[in-house]
């Protein structure tokens, strides 16, 4: 079982260089209020003094410490640090000054709060093997010049590795405050309520007062904790000051409650202590690591395609750029002609959006043109008055006809001209959203991305003033000439009277020419409708897709500026450079995992 242990603290060493936070693996969480005495009872389980010490928030970085029992070794007790593989601590004195010189690295020398870890392991034949993250203290009020927040950023650190469904909660309280109102099992509770991986550990049991003891909170009596409750006795202010050693301590500590609690003094102490917390979470790595070790492979897969999706190396730049750009000239294609491969649902876009733009918006406006727009009857009648000058005519004169309708053909430009504006919007926007085979070398590639937005912009306001010129002239066409022999007009005009018609106080002419301008007016529409959507495809859209892969090799692709057009984005470098060691983290894990036979696990 103690190899699975080793496991974990392999895979804790692994995680924390790579910030694997996702991945929570089993370990001792020690939570406690400051001078609860969390310091005393770590050292005491190692046996050293090791820890830094003082007033206010002394830990300000979470500290794992790994606990590996070893062979004896002649120059006994030792220690490495994680960020120093290569020194090897011997005196404990110096541990103290790196964990305290580490912490100011990260944390600054102003008291502030980091959440990277220290990581510290100690090797002794005497030690159990156990992995624990020592916390800073619960407080409540700044001292000196703590920052104003400290409380909330101590327990927002804390309560980061005790929501970890898979760590041990070892809540430190004292015994001589109230029980009741502390601190760590309350904030134990809020993560835990059935406190099923809530270890209590009382401390300084030697303080309480004269006459009383603390049997009914070691037996659970006043707050019951699944786990168990273990009383240990610290070393107190005099003894640090007189040098009294850890192993005198723990003797005294025996003596103490062997002398106050006879009945129950073999479960409670700190090598009973190390016992339990050795057990404890073995049992719980071994019911942790089948879900660990799936978590892990299903990591290692989403870091593979994360990987993937960055792209390869650029081995041969020529190659490289020609098949970018053209791969964006079918992507940008394929999204007009609609074959692409990511369909859209939630709105339109592309040649689907080209197509709305010619058969609904442009369709609908016209349709919505009045062609008696502008005009009123006596408008009318006097445009015809005007028009048979002096002597009064039996029918309506031609020449009023013609120029009231070809004013009102006029009326056809305005949202001629929108549908191209709406268009060549559209073209450009596929610029930024050509398909998914693309987007990804556009991200890589900045350099690369800017210029072909550049050149592709280029290329669409090349084609705007031809596709606005053809369009302006269609409508000019149409208002050149008006065909009165037109088949439609022509049925109109050899009706008897209109029909339907019953308005006794309005001229019969100012109705004819009415009804003559509409019909008109209708039939140059149609062709409008007709030509302009055409006229758009050959100008713009059919021009450009044409085009579009030989203006970008013409522009782009240029001896001295490729390797500029695939300089990689700082960015994707980094994304790359993360995902790729958490990549090879994880396949350390998965092999650090797979020491252990699954019959080990079961």
């Amino acid at each position: 079982m103690d190899r699975i242990l080793v496991v974990v603290n392999k895979l804790q060493e692994v995680f924390s260089i790579v910030g694997a936070e996702s991945l929570q693996l089993p370990q001792i969480v020690v939570v406690g209020a400051q001078s609860s005495g969390k310091s005393s009872v770590l050292e005491s389980l190692v046996g050293r003094s090791f820890l830094p010490r003082g007033t206010g928030v002394v830990t300000r970085r979470p500290l794992i410490l790994q606990l590996l029992q070893c062979e004896k070794e002649d120059s006994g007790d030792w220690a490495v640090f994680s960020h120093m593989k290569d020194k090897l601590f011997t005196d404990f004195e110096e541990v103290r000054k790196e964990v305290e010189a580490e912490t100011e690295r990260k944390a600054g020398a102003n008291m502030g709060i980091c959440s990277e870890p220290i990581i510290l392991k100690i090797y002794s034949d005497r030690l159990l093997n156990l992995t624990m993250v020592d916390l800073p203290g619960l407080t409540k009020v700044p001292v000196g010049d703590q920052p104003p927040d400290v409380e909330t950023m101590v327990r927002e650190l804390v309560l980061k590795y005790v929501e970890n469904p898979n760590s041990i909660i070892l809540a430190l309280v004292t015994a001589n405050t109230d029980m009741v109102t502390s601190e760590s099992l309350k904030l134990a509770r809020e993560v835990d309520p059935r406190g099923e991986r809530t270890l209590a550990v009382v401390t300084k049991l030697d303080l309480m007062d004269a006459g009383t003891d603390a049997t009914d909170i070691l037996c659970g009596r006043v707050i019951p904790v699944r786990l168990g409750i273990v009383g240990v006795v610290n070393r107190s202010h005099k003894d640090f000051q007189e040098g009294k050693s850890i192993k005198d301590a723990i003797t005294d500590e025996a003596i103490f409650l062997h002398k106050k609690y006879p009945t129950i003094a073999s479960r409670h102490g700190t090598a009973y202590l190390a016992r339990k917390l050795q057990s404890l979470l073995l049992n719980h790595i071994k019911n942790c690591l089948p879900e660990l070790k799936s978590r892990v492979n299903s990591s290692l897969a989403h870091y593979q395609t994360t990987l993937f999706s960055f792209g390869k190396p650029v081995d041969n730049p020529n190659q490289a750029l020609l098949e970018i750009l053209a791969k964006f000239a079918g992507a940008y294609c394929s999204t007009i002609q609609g074959n692409y491969k990511d369909l859209e649902m939630k709105e339109l876009g592309g040649g689907a959006r080209i197509s709305y733009i010619f058969h609904e918006t442009f369709g609908r406006t016209l349709d919505n043109v009045d062609p008696l727009v502008g005009f009123n009857r006596v408008a009318i009648m006097t445009a015809m008055r005007n028009a048979a000058g002096a002597k009064p005519t039996l029918f309506v004169p031609e020449i009023c006809f013609e120029l009231l309708v070809k004013k009102q053909i006029k009326k056809l430009e305005s949202p001629s001209m929108r549908c191209v504006e709406l268009v060549y919007e559209e073209m450009e926007r596929i610029i930024e959203n050509c398909g998914s085979d693309c987007s990804l070398d556009l991200i890589r590639f900045p350099n690369l991305h800017e210029e072909i937005v550049n050149v592709v912009g280029k290329l669409l306001k090349s084609r705007l003033p031809v596709t606005n010129d053809f369009v302006q002239k269609t409508i000019g066409i149409q208002a050149a000439y008006v065909n009165t022999a037109h088949p439609d007009l022509v049925s109109l005009v050899h009706r008897p009277t209109p029909e339907g018609v019953h308005m006794p106080d309005v001229p019969l002419d100012c109705i004819i020419i009415e009804r003559l301008i509409t019909c008109y007016f209708n039939i140059v529409k149609k062709t409008v409708q007709d030509c302009v959507p055409k006229a758009i495809m050959h100008f713009l859209v059919n021009y450009v897709m044409d085009h579009l892969l030989s203006e970008l090799v013409a522009h782009l692709y240029a001896p001295g500026k490729v390797e500029y057009l695939l300089e990689e984005s700082k960015i994707i470098d980094r994304n790359r450079k993360e995902a790729n060691e958490m990549y090879r983290a994880l396949e350390n894990a998965n092999k650090i995992i797979s020491e252990i036979k699954d019959t080990t696990l079961l």
